[in-house]
């Protein structure tokens, strides 16, 4: 009698522990939930947690439910790679997904390959993320190098021929700035202002009198949420009222509104489709199961996540109903056109870049991005 009330008591404990009741695709995440570019990172994962929670609502795959582990990392590359470890060797992931941040997925490359373990939807545009090819990250959006030479193109274009550049000083800023140059060297211009800051203490004293001075019409910004906030806000008190350009690590609804009464015409570069756009039926999923769940909106970070989270439940649909992480990886290696709903992405063990897709976006008076 005793052993069956303990028996009971036990079962008890168990469903009322955290995470999902039988849970058995366990999938770790490390990003900064906290810090910097939080709120990114939020919508991202508020994006792909619209699709695992539907397919878990359907039974999950092969009549495994999926739970996603994340880890807060603060923005820091080292405790990204701390958190990785733990995933890896203690939660026994199967694979890490959506890793926010170029040194930040750099830092965790080598657990990843000492373990076999696939990243799926590295939240980084970085180039070094997609040549040369690393055998264990699969990535679901276009590079930051090919944004960053459509928003100086587009600049050009425009008439506009005296630009600044300003970047974080970190593996991030160069990947941006080497798109930026090739943007710049079409058009045959160079850069007015080209100034460095400290990732991780930034401070524009002395970048904006250089901005003033120069006279610039148009900065690029290549930066992390925060840091780009503090920037445009130094460069408007000093007197700029130059054009800000940024990449798609912005693109969230959070950066928006962090901007405050700067965000009207800032350009924001993109990965994904519009957000509104229903032409697109992955658009148009997502913006149906955000309205079931709360009555919100899709934004352009959440896209980011959301696709991601296709790939990844595609990736487990094809490893069969035992998952292992080298199952994954041959999954994700013999994926050839498969549509997220208008997009279609392509792997090989000889190309892990999965998506091309880049376009610019405007703020506007209502704080919503506009194409």
């Amino acid at each position: 009698m005793r052993k069956s009330i303990w028996m009971g008591a036990l079962a008890l404990m168990m469903a009322a522990s955290p995470g999902i009741a039988g849970a058995q695709i366990v999938i770790g995440q490390t990003a900064g939930f906290s810090g910097a570019v939080a709120a990114g990172v939020g919508e991202t994962t508020d994006g792909a947690k619209l699709y695992i929670e539907m397919v878990n609502g359907r039974g999950g795959v092969h009549g495994q439910k999926i739970e996603l582990v994340s880890m807060d990392d603060k923005f820091d590359p080292k405790l990204a790679a701390e958190n990785a470890q733990k995933l890896v060797e203690d939660k026994n992931v199967l694979a890490l997904f959506l890793t926010r941040g170029t040194p930040h997925n750099q830092a965790i490359v080598p657990i990843l390959d000492k373990h076999g373990v696939p990243l799926i939807g590295p939240s980084t545009g970085a180039m070094v993320l997609h040549q040369p090819v690393l055998k264990h990250v699969f990535n679901v959006r276009a590079t930051y190098q090919r944004e960053a030479e459509k928003a100086v193109t587009h600049l050009a274009s425009m008439g506009i021929t005296r630009i600044g550049i300003v970047l974080a000083d970190d593996s991030f800023g160069a990947d941006g700035l080497a798109g930026a140059q090739k943007g710049l060297a079409a058009a045959n211009l160079t850069p007015s202002v080209l100034e460095k800051f400290n990732r991780a203490k930034p401070d524009f004293s002395a970048i904006t009198p250089k901005i003033v001075q120069a006279n610039v019409q148009a900065v690029m910004m290549i930066a992390s949420g925060q840091a780009v906030v503090d920037g445009l806000k130094a460069f408007r008190a000093a007197g700029s009222n130059a054009q800000i350009v940024t990449l798609s690590n912005n693109a969230s609804g959070g950066f928006v509104k962090s901007l405050g009464e700067n965000s009207r015409g800032v350009i924001v570069a993109q990965v994904f489709p519009y957000e509104r756009s229903i032409a697109y039926p992955m658009v148009k999923e997502a913006q149906e199961l955000a309205k079931a769940k709360s009555g919100g909106e899709v934004s352009p970070a959440m896209l980011e996540g959301f696709a991601a989270a296709k790939v990844l439940v595609e990736a487990l649909r094809r490893a069969g109903p035992k998952p292992t992480r080298e199952k994954i990886q041959l999954a994700l290696e013999g994926m050839r056109k498969f549509d997220l709903g208008g997009l279609e992405v392509s792997y090989s063990p000889e190309d892990h870049t999965g998506l091309g897709f880049a376009d610019l976006s405007i703020i506007g008076n209502d704080g919503k991005f506009k194409r």
